[in-house]
């Protein structure tokens, strides 16, 4: 059973993310060659004060 975790800043609609696990999915089945209902997509939605890159919080960086 596949497992395929997205990390990233929140904000993403509910489109987006049913648009991304579908193709993820796809990329999935077609490579993997693992049966769609066995492949599952995890979405982490994580607020940009949560993430810091090069020392510097992402909600502080322009």
């Amino acid at each position: 059973m596949p497992v395929v975790r997205i990390q990233m800043y929140a904000g993403r609609t509910k489109e987006q993310k049913a648009e991304l696990a579908k193709a993820i999915t796809e990329a999935v089945v077609r490579i993997a060659k693992a049966p769609p209902e066995q492949t599952w997509v995890v979405f982490e939605d994580v607020p940009r004060e949560n993430w810091a890159i090069a020392g510097v919080l992402a909600s502080e960086r322009s």
